[in-house]
């Protein structure tokens, strides 16, 4: 038995999933672990229980697969973008809980590079905004916080890295100190164009380059398994990805053009604008896709902060209905929405229209308005939100959308995918293998242990599961977009 191990390091869980080589899935384990909120808008995770996690799935996928160590040829990883560790080289333990991409703490250190007129020479470099989302911060305020710290990584006695690299490091045996420039690329100090540190990035965020691991592409060899239960010593490491670029490449988006949409808290959207970094007029996101055999594939990255969320208000704030997987059903009482809009800004709006102090709005109840017709009009704002995104992205790449893949959660819901075709006039694709940030990591493993050899053989394995083809009039479809955009004033 050859079984490729991806391990799917997420914001609240881990989950580890052995494929065979002809990508069935053997085992597929998750393991939680906490979330830690020491004061509002401060969001950590202590990593020595992310570690943990891995270790639990790892042992016990090898269980339900019923596999020996020595099965599993190759690991891939994938991994929760922006969070940051820093740790003691010697000892391998980090010196702080990990600060997690949706910590906003370091707002004020943004705020002032913002007022000092940075954003515009960061984003031409980096192709992000500047925003705490992002790594950079988050790095240099463990540095000034942690007592010694900074003369610590001035001596060169501790390393920083995004999860994946804070995984490797561990699974090593503190033998290799890597990332791909994926996660490199959401830091705030990797340039775009070189794929590589940048001198003026670090000294602007008052990051020591000593800290720093080394960036090389996706399908790479970045280290070998050293004493970790289940894997045997030796196993080659050779594929790293982000999370959204491994689901972008896990559904074999590999055109320049094409697109995925991940649906889950929020909904989460890349498109390949393949060997050229795309500058956004939109406020969108330039992001590294992938680097492989020396070439370097793009995208554009925009999304919506509120998606499954929206059905998690209705069922636990509103009590509409018991389970999310319910706001199906209900919706489909009714067919419609009888005018209703909800435009679901719970937390501020996303791109394009990056407006943070955005409240939701219920907008054109009358006295027949139910349930259902909410429940209706509340699927339909996730998907209108994304047709905001995707024609944002069209508009910038000047290449019209094919079709649309899709991902996560919600994509299970069948209404909300007919939903997103009719208003986005666009095939909606979803795959038979819903876990595509593991595939991509296994996909990316695959090709850098020799099991693939190209992306044409990847592309054969991608099987589809369900396509929606747009049915809405095209006269119906316009009237839901004005009054979408109605709504929208009125946030």
């Amino acid at each position: 038995m050859t079984l490729i191990c991806a391990i799917d390091q997420g914001t609240t869980g881990t989950t580890v999933i052995l494929l065979d080589e002809d990508l069935n899935i053997r085992a597929r384990i998750n393991r939680e672990f906490p979330q830690i909120y020491p004061q509002p808008s401060w969001v950590e995770h202590d990593p020595e229980a992310i570690w943990k996690s891995t270790l639990d799935a790892l042992a016990l996928a090898v269980v339900e697969a019923e596999a020996k160590p020595s099965d599993i040829s190759v690991v891939g990883i994938t991994n929760q973008r922006e969070t940051t560790v820093v740790w003691d080289r010697k000892t391998g333990k980090p010196i702080h809980n990990a600060i997690v991409w949706q910590d906003r703490r370091t707002a004020g250190t943004i705020r002032q590079l913002r007022d000092e007129g940075h954003e515009n020479s960061v984003q031409k470099k980096t192709g992000l905004l500047l925003d705490p989302y992002f790594s950079g911060t988050k790095i240099a305020w463990i540095l000034d916080q942690v007592p010694g710290a900074r003369a610590r990584a001035m001596n060169g006695e501790l390393a920083f890295g995004t999860i994946d690299t804070f995984l490797l490091w561990r699974l090593t045996g503190g033998k290799s100190h890597k990332t791909d420039v994926s996660n490199a690329s959401r830091t705030l100090l990797m340039d775009l164009h070189k794929a590589d540190w940048d001198e003026d990035l670090l000294e602007l965020f008052r990051v020591p380059d000593s800290l720093l691991p080394e960036i090389i592409g996706n399908a790479a060899e970045f280290g070998h398994v050293k004493d970790i239960p289940g894997l045997a010593d030796g196993t080659p490491i050779c594929g790293i990805a982000g999370d959204q670029q491994a689901a972008l490449f896990g559904q074999a988006c590999f055109d320049v053009g094409d697109a995925k949409c991940t649906y889950g808290t929020g909904a989460f959207l890349l498109m390949n604008t393949g060997s050229e970094a795309v500058f956004s007029q939109h406020r969108m996101l330039t992001t590294a896709a992938w680097k492989l055999n020396g070439q370097m594939t793009y995208a554009l990255e925009g999304s919506a902060f509120i998606a499954g969320a929206v059905v998690q208000w209705l069922r636990d704030g509103l009590e509409f209905f018991d389970s999310s997987a319910e706001i199906e059903e209900l919706a489909a009482k009714v067919g419609t929405s009888e005018g209703v809009v909800l435009v679901p800004a719970l937390a501020g709006l996303g791109a394009p229209h990056w407006n943070p102090d955005a409240r939701g709005v219920m907008w054109g109840m009358t006295r027949g308005t139910t349930r259902a017709h909410i429940a209706y009009a509340a699927l339909e704002g996730i998907a209108l939100q994304n047709v905001d995104i995707l024609k944002a992205m069209e508009n910038d790449l000047g290449c019209p959308l094919k079709e649309l893949k899709v991902d996560g959660g919600a994509s299970a819901n069948n209404l909300l995918m007919q939903m997103q075709a009719d208003f986005l006039a666009r095939r909606i694709v979803r795959p038979a293998m819903l876990d595509t940030t593991a595939l991509g990591a296994a996909l990316f493993a695959g090709l850098g242990a020799g099991i693939f050899s190209d992306l044409s053989d990847i592309r054969k394995t991608w099987k589809a599961d369900a396509t929606f083809e747009p049915k809405m009039d095209e006269k119906v479809r316009a009237d839901h977009l004005r009054r979408w955009n109605e709504a929208l004033k009125r946030v």
